[in-house]
């Protein structure tokens, strides 16, 4: 087991003024695995404190000081990476068979890519008689989440870093390890104090506290919808700069003229790895009327293919929900869609077979949901598919569009018919769009619209959110 009883905070392990621990429970054995301290808001006002003091420092350092900083954190990160993954298993229970290129190795190369944008801050545009420039937006504190822990902490850490700002980083208390061992590196490279704090505890005591701080100047929060209109309520005190990633109930129209066998799997694969827990999910799949039967049965057969196992063993791609409340959840919702007349194709509320403990949950998919049930409007957070028939294209993307959400999206078209699907895509209203299963890009822009969230992280898109523009008049 592993135990942290201080946080990092102004260049070093600072003891922690809060009382007691927080326990993670490793989901596919349910034996303790990690004690993390139980923080408060002296230990956040100290974080910031420490953080205020470094920013005039930090952001007046040049762009190739800053630059070297983020390579070598790249560097580290990537001799140390198998540690990352040790702890991503153990605290949330993803599989070793894609725990690296899910979770690992892309954040550490876009956290390179960051180095070579730390230069925009040296930009500047002459406007007649004026000259507009950038500088760093202050203090940061950043609210991460247990889904993807090491992929939204880098996407804010490395853009602030990049633009001269100073961090306070709370993780989620399910899955703490990423951010002390990201603490740990910060301190090998010789980072200057305070520009990189870590403070951990409940997110209602820690991170109530960041939102309502006066020397906090930029919230940026990743988690539910609920909870981020909370902080942001509790933010506008002050007047703070908000971004939020939140929830997803993502469409993936497959029109009549797709590749079924191609395009099923994928969207199949594309809910149930991460057990489910992926903001992004296309958990909506529209399906042409003429081909809807036979998506059923290709979706029933490679739900039915995937291994749910153990998450060490190597061909396992489904691993458990990363805690037991996680797991009654998703069940709540599969039961919700039985009790709206939704068809079961596959999966349900038993344990998958050969499994008698751990925080499991069997790939389900409905078929015959229409956009109304619950499970088509709420986001089940789990490995569960809607499967929803449609008319004719306009009536796709009326549905597509029928949410609170805009975070994800997705069509499928004829093979190489981009223009077709290039005219779908602009007509949903989301921030990402996948065309015949696109390849997510560190180098593009990520965020939502509607209640999805605002603002954006990766590409050069994310140094905006951390820069503050001043207009010189000459």
């Amino acid at each position: 087991m592993r135990t942290y009883n201080k946080l990092y905070i102004n260049g070093q392990w600072a003891d922690v003024s809060g009382q007691g621990f927080i326990e993670v429970v490793n989901p596919a054995t349910e034996a303790v695995v990690v004690k993390a301290p139980s923080g408060d808001a002296v230990d956040v006002d100290k974080a910031v404190i420490a953080a205020r003091r470094a920013f005039h420092s930090w952001s007046n350092t040049s762009a190739e000081v800053r630059a070297g900083f983020l390579t070598a954190l790249a560097n580290r990160m990537a001799e140390r990476k198998q540690e990352f993954a040790k702890i991503m298993t153990e605290e949330m229970g993803i599989p070793v068979s894609l725990v690296y290129d899910l979770h690992i190795d892309g954040p550490i190369a876009a956290t390179a890519g960051f180095a070579k944008r730390a230069k925009i801050m040296d930009e500047e545009k002459q406007v007649n008689n004026s000259i507009i420039v950038k500088e760093a937006a202050g203090v940061c504190a950043f609210i991460n989440p247990w889904n993807y822990p090491l992929h939204q902490m880098m996407g804010k850490v490395a853009p602030a870093l990049a633009a001269g700002c100073t961090i306070i980083a709370k993780a989620a208390s399910q899955t703490p390890g990423h951010a002390f061992l990201l603490a740990e590196i910060c301190d090998e490279i010789g980072l200057p104090a305070g520009v990189f704090n870590v403070v951990h505890g409940s997110g209602r005591i820690i991170g109530e506290a960041l939102a309502v701080h006066p020397e906090v100047d930029v919230i940026s929060f990743t988690g539910s919808t609920d909870a981020g209109i909370r902080v942001a309520e509790l933010a506008a005190k002050t007047v703070k700069r908000v971004t939020q990633e939140l929830g997803g109930k993502s469409p993936h129209i497959i029109t009549e003229q797709a590749n079924l066998a191609e395009a099923i799997p994928y969207g199949v694969k594309n809910v149930m790895m991460n057990t489910g827990q992926t903001c992004t999910a296309l958990t909506r799949m529209f399906v042409a009327e003429s081909k809807y039967e036979e998506a059923i049965a290709i979706a029933k057969e490679v739900a039915e293919s995937l291994v749910v196992g153990e998450p060490t063993k190597a061909n396992t791609f489904i691993g458990p929900m990363s805690s037991q409340a996680q797991k009654e959840v998703v069940l709540t919702y599969i039961d919700k869609g039985l009790a709206e007349g939704a068809r079961i194709v596959t999966g349900g509320v038993a344990m998958p077979e050969g499994l008698e403990q751990g925080a499991y949950v069997r790939p389900t998919i409905f078929a015959d949901v229409n956009n109304q049930m619950v499970i088509a409007q709420e986001e089940i957070f789990g490995p569960v598919l809607c499967m929803i028939p449609f008319k004719d294209e306009a009536e796709a993307i009326g549905l597509a569009n029928d949410s609170e959400f805009g975070l994800s999206s997705g069509v499928w078209v004829a093979d190489g018919d981009m223009e077709h699907g290039k005219r779908l895509v602009r007509q949903i209203r989301a921030g990402l769009c996948y065309i015949n299963g696109g390849a997510f890009n560190y180098d593009a822009p990520f965020g939502g619209f509607k209640q999805s969230g605002n603002g954006r992280e990766w590409g050069d898109e994310s140094m905006h959110e951390f820069i503050e523009i001043k207009s010189i008049q000459m």
